[in-house]
């Protein structure tokens, strides 16, 4: 049976953010995974984001997400089917979080090792909220300059065995992979805390 043969009404449904800041790929993960034409909410950076927005190592960026990214994929053989709700990276537009975080069971925080300090805040939201994430390092060019645990150390994570995922954003089986790694997580969090 091909993937998407699966009708998405009768799989499981499960709500998944993708966040990280601003420039790391979340609209690129999205839309490399999505089965359906995904929303996105991007507009032509301006004149006005000039000292607002740090460009600092993305200045080829034309466009940023003002809302967020949905899109869609069922996993025929979990029998799920995945929400993808990809976060604006930008500050001023963290307020949204709260809210797309509503009936949300896990998360992707995206990073950019080139600029991992922008990352911080994507993993404290998530560590204080106590959503289960999994950190995907976008390796842009094709390569990765630091290891798993290199990252891990770097990002001070609560949870030292909070998955660390090399993926090209993309690559549509890295980021399969990566909701994968995800489900696995959960479920197994979800075994741990059921009663015995």
């Amino acid at each position: 049976m091909p993937e998407y043969d699966y009708p998405a009404w009768e799989a499981a449904p499960v709500k998944i953010l993708i966040a990280g800041g601003f420039g790391v790929g979340k609209t690129t993960l999205v839309e490399t995974v999505s089965e359906i034409e995904p929303l996105r909410t991007e507009e032509r950076l301006t004149a006005a984001g000039v000292g607002v927005d740090d460009l600092d190592g993305i200045e080829s960026k034309t466009v940023t997400t003002v809302a967020m990214d949905f899109g869609r994929i069922t996993l025929t053989d979990a029998g799920v089917v995945l929400y993808l709700f990809g976060t604006p990276g930008q500050e001023r537009f963290w307020f949204m979080w709260d809210d797309l975080l509503n009936g949300a069971l896990g998360a992707i925080v995206l990073v950019d090792t080139r600029r991992l300090d922008r990352s911080f805040p994507a993993v404290d939201f998530f560590e204080s909220r106590g959503l289960p994430f999994v950190v995907g390092a976008n390796c842009f060019n094709g390569e990765q300059l630091y290891s798993a645990e290199e990252i891990g150390a770097a990002l001070h994570l609560r949870d030292p065995n909070t998955p660390i995922l090399m993926l090209d954003a993309r690559s549509r089986r890295d980021v399969r992979d990566a909701l994968l790694s995800l489900l696995d997580l959960l479920i197994a969090m979800a075994e741990t805390a059921a009663p015995v």
